[in-house]
């Protein structure tokens, strides 16, 4: 059987996830993509084909050309409509493509779930090169969020603490985006946190998620996650009809809310599987071959009733981040150890010796450091003790 995955950079959820699940599966497997030497540098024994993935067109003449097809699918933002629609078009299995369009754009998902009486938040959209002074006629509630349509790893997601602060912003934006559209929406107030699923569109499951601190105002930097076994009912009941109304439930999702006086309310919808190292996190701590069951989907195949997944794990992801910009001078090597029963993996995400602006985004980690085990106090205490111990450092 022959996969075809949609790519842009290599990342850890690919190299790490599933490129060894599809080998498990005894997949062949052709990875299409607009940066082909990347792809091959880090993936030298897969078949890897150039190709305009932003295109769904160029997918589709790119496949029907080469060999036939028994999945398509991406784990990438930005090609899941793409992916959908070559589905659809091939009579393979895959996501609606309707669906995973609200879920990217942002703006698109605050009218759907509107429409759909399911939920309102005040918003504004503002198209590629129109004048951002038309935001302050929208009637938004101040402080508010900006950010780009179609945005991830929170880049360029700011607090606006008034309309002349929400114009100037949105002014830096376009010059470093004119291509993008933004949205103004309100502020959500609330504990952040995420719920995973998986499904096969018959059965859901929800694999648990992460409670996520973030950095403070005005950037949204993502800087730990822990990992939740099971959020309270009446939240993942709350959450699941906004995606039942988004019509998001096949595959993978990862979706970001928050929980303000017992309510839950979307931030945003990526649907895929958590990235950032948590989705190597989430397989480890509830013990299941969560990549194969991904991609298992995409080949048509049914989920289990029961994932037999472990509910006694602990878990967290912790991030070093750069608080300036410079030239990283020191920092700890890759490691792998285990601590007082707790499983340790340290990650370096940026090379010794390179120079970097400061982004206030999720550009600026520097490493990441996965813990797992059965005891929470053990997991964060041995965390605490990795972070107390090593050292970062860049000069100017």
């Amino acid at each position: 059987m022959r996969m075809y995955l949609l790519a842009l950079n290599p990342t850890d959820s690919v190299t790490d996830g599933f490129l060894p699940a599809a080998a498990r599966l005894g997949l062949d497997l052709t990875i299409l993509t607009d940066r082909p030497e990347a792809h091959r540098r880090v993936s030298p024994r897969t078949e890897v084909l150039e190709c305009d993935v932003h295109d769904f067109r160029a997918v589709i003449t790119r496949m029907a050309s080469h060999h036939p097809a028994s999945a398509v699918f991406t784990n990438s933002d930005h090609l899941q409509t793409q992916a959908a629609l070559v589905a659809e078009y091939f009579g393979l299995p895959g996501k609606d493509w309707r669906a995973a369009l609200r879920a990217k754009n942002k703006a698109e998902m605050r009218r759907h779930l509107a429409a759909a009486g399911v939920d309102t938040v005040r918003s504004a959209e503002l198209a590629a090169g129109q004048d951002p002074s038309t935001l302050t006629a929208a009637g938004l509630p101040y402080p508010c969020v900006l950010k780009p349509r179609e945005g991830v790893a929170s880049e360029d997601v700011v607090l606006a603490e008034g309309p002349e602060e929400l114009v100037a912003l949105a002014k830096e934006i376009q010059a470093r985006r004119p291509q993008a559209a933004l949205v103004a929406e309100e502020f959500l107030a609330g504990e952040l946190y995420t719920l995973e699923t998986l499904g096969d569109g018959r059965v859901r499951h929800v694999l648990g998620g992460f409670h996520t601190a973030v950095s403070a105002p005005p950037a949204f930097i993502e800087e730990r996650l822990d990992f939740v076994a099971a959020h309270p009912e009446p939240v993942v009941a709350q959450v699941l009809a906004q995606l039942d109304a988004l019509g998001v439930g096949f595959g993978a999702c990862h979706t970001e809310f928050v929980v303000h006086e017992g309510r839950a309310r979307l931030i945003e919808v990526n649907y895929r599987v958590i990235g950032d190292q948590c989705d190597l996190l989430l397989a480890q701590v509830l013990g299941i071959p969560l990549f194969e069951h991904i991609l298992r989907t995409h080949l048509g195949e049914p989920l289990p009733a029961d994932l037999g997944a472990r509910r006694d794990g602990a878990g967290r992801v912790e991030y070093a981040c750069a608080d300036r910009a410079g030239t990283l001078t020191a920092a700890p090597a890759a490691s792998d150890r285990t601590v007082d029963g707790v499983r340790l993996s340290y990650r370096p995400l940026r090379a010794v010796g390179t120079e970097h602006p400061h982004y206030r985004t999720n550009r600026d980690y520097l490493g990441v450091l996965r813990a797992t085990g059965t005891d929470r106090g053990a997991v964060d205490r041995v965390s605490d003790d990795f972070f107390a111990a090593e050292r970062w450092e860049i000069s100017s």
